[in-house]
């Protein structure tokens, strides 16, 4: 087995000579959400790296660290690759639900896309509590996992081609825009992910360079901390503790093993 697949599936806990057929993506994609988690701290404490294959397995797999979009969707797409998956990076915008609009600083979204005797499917580890846990055909069809409810829809407008729709378990009652996407545009140069960081650490309006966020989703809900806060979904129910600088590392180490 190769080395990125063995320590991939050290990592998540699968074992380690299983084959991954498009069929056992859905396994995958449910134990990479709740053992990667989701978080900025690098970004927070100023560490950021170049983004490279090496330095992604570093710290992801080797270190077992977390991250954001432009570093856990590359990771999954080289894992991919790997276990013979025809697969593409593709960027996107992320639907901004408080201000009802797209995020104004770039396509700083990192998704993939695969196909799979001649459909085109959508598979994200890198989009937070929102992640659908399965490929997402963007024909149009609906998936369920027990996250939520996901589809994508075919839109015409500057952002992209398609738009990743989503109804969260216990959380949505309609249907509400994730990110738009262009399925035409593959990123085919590692340092466009670097700039995506660049973007992402250091605009003003970015959501993730103001205060130390971790989340991973769990087997019944999903686990979020802050430097203030503490929140847990379980089984649709909400629980929320204020918390100081203390705690907040024990909380990290205990529940994210960061």
């Amino acid at each position: 087995m190769q080395k990125l697949t063995s320590l991939f599936h050290n990592r998540i806990g699968m074992p380690m000579k299983q084959t991954i057929t498009f069929e056992k993506l859905d396994e995958v994609l449910e134990k990479t959400a709740q053992n990667i988690p989701f978080e900025n701290l690098t970004i927070i404490e100023n560490k950021t790296r170049k983004i490279t294959k090496e330095n992604l397995m570093n710290k992801i797999v080797e270190r077992n660290e977390g991250g954001l979009c432009f570093e856990l969707n590359p990771l999954f797409y080289f894992y991919l690759l790997e276990n013979g998956f025809n697969a593409v990076l593709t960027d996107g915008v992320v639907y901004n639900q408080a201000a009802d609009e797209y995020h104004q600083f770039g396509r700083t979204h990192v998704t993939v896309l695969i196909n799979h005797e001649g459909q085109t499917y959508l598979v994200d580890t890198g989009f937070g509590g929102n992640l659908p846990l399965k490929p997402v055909p963007i024909s149009g069809e609906t998936i369920s996992s027990y996250n939520g409810e996901f589809r994508i829809k075919k839109v015409n407008h500057q952002y992209g081609d398609y738009c990743l729709e989503m109804k969260l378990k216990h959380k949505d009652t309609d249907w509400k825009m994730g990110y738009a996407f262009n399925s035409k545009k593959p990123i085919e140069d590692l340092a466009d992910l670097s700039e995506i960081q660049r973007i992402i650490a250091e605009h003003p309006k970015s959501p993730f360079n103001k205060q130390p966020l971790i989340t991973r989703l769990t087997h019944n809900g999903n686990i979020t901390l802050t430097n203030t806060t503490f929140t847990q979904w379980a089984d649709g129910i909400l629980s929320k503790v204020t918390i100081d600088n203390v705690k907040f590392k024990e909380l990290a180490k205990q529940h994210f093993g960061v």
